[in-house]
């Protein structure tokens, strides 16, 4: 089993950056990928950033050059800065763990979220 929690959501306005963290516990060693999904009011889920074991990274095309994904793995932790936010950004954040696969299905380990609303 693993935990995630997540922390750093929050209201900032249109051009700010945030940063979330997602704290993991447990068999995190049997995970492959680390991930944020994102799910704004009205949308489905969708894949925002994931950083594998090996540090290879994924981002959705609408943020990409804006967020970045990290990964302590010391501390077991994963960071998501966001910069130059925009108000489509505005979304309840996941943290998730697993394969890409697994999380695709909505399956493996999920944080119970973490809302960022950007004024603008």
């Amino acid at each position: 089993q693993v935990q995630l929690v997540e922390s750093g959501g929050g209201l900032v306005q249109a051009g700010g950056s945030l940063r979330l963290s997602c704290a993991a516990s447990g068999s995190i060693t049997s995970v492959n990928v680390m991930a944020w999904y994102r799910q704004a009011l009205g949308k489905e889920r969708e894949l925002v950033a994931g950083i594998t074991n090996l540090g290879r990274t994924k981002y959705v095309d609408s943020v990409r050059g804006r967020f970045t994904i990290s990964r302590d793995k010391a501390m077991n932790t994963v960071y998501l800065q966001m910069n130059s936010l925009k108000a489509e950004d505005t979304a309840v954040y996941y943290c998730a763990a697993g394969d890409y696969g697994d999380l695709k299905f909505g399956t493996g380990y999920w944080g119970k979220g973490t809302l960022v609303t950007v004024s603008s």
